[in-house]
This record gives structure tokens, sequence and C-alpha cells, in this order.
């Protein structure tokens, strides 16, 4: 299995990102997944998931109203719209993958990816 994430990089706060994540050797449209990110000095956290249909999603309550997580099933990809950024959203984000969970606990996702790097700083 490997889930390779894209669309980091730097943004000013209030501006909008984009990450992208491709998903292969698993079964994509029957795998829930999960965006968790890492902030230097600090625990990973759950930032959101999504079922594997796409009709069930969660968030972190500091990113609600905020991000949106999809995914598109003919491109194996979920995405994290990420809108009105705040320094505090500066992390390493990563995406997880693993059977039917789609919820907060790291633990429970088999599969993940690198990372990618998302800035937020004037």
């Amino acid at each position: 299995v490997q889930l390779v994430e894209s669309g980091g990089g730097l943004v000013q706060p209030g501006g909008s990102l984009r990450l992208s994540c491709a998903a292969s050797g698993l079964t994509f449209s029957y795998s829930a997944l999960g965006w968790f990110r890492q902030a230097p000095g600090k625990e990973r956290e759950f930032v959101s998931g999504i079922s594997w249909s796409g009709s069930e999603t969660e968030y972190a309550d500091s990113v609600k109203g905020r991000f949106s997580i999809s995914r598109d099933n003919a491109k194996n990809t979920v995405y994290l719209q990420m809108n009105r950024l705040k320094p505090e959203d500066t992390a390493v984000y990563y995406c997880a993958a693993g059977g039917s969970y789609y919820k907060d606990s790291a633990a429970r996702y088999a599969y993940w990816g690198q990372g990618t790097q998302v800035t937020v700083s004037s």
C-alpha cells in the first residue's frame, strides 16, 4: 500500500490550499481515509476522516467550517480543502488508510503517507 500526499506549501493567513492523497495497493473504493497533522513539538492529531462511500465525514473542532474532505474513487484520491488558514494550522499533514475506520484514533489506521508540509505565515 502506498499513500502519496501533495499540495502542501507556504500560504498567508486567510489563504487556501488543497491537499491530495493518491492511494495504490488497496481497494480504494472500500477504504475509509483520514487526514492527520503534526506540528513541531506536538503529538500527531486528527484533522478529518471520510467513509468509503464518502457519505460520512468527521472533523476536528479546530477545523470545522474551514476544512472540507472529499474523495474521488475513480482517481483513487482523497482531498483536503483548507480555507481560512491560520498560523496554528502549520504542520506536516499525513494521509492515512485502514479498513472502514475514519475517525480520530490514529492507532486504527494501518497505512500512512510520508506527509506534506503546510506552513501558514505572513
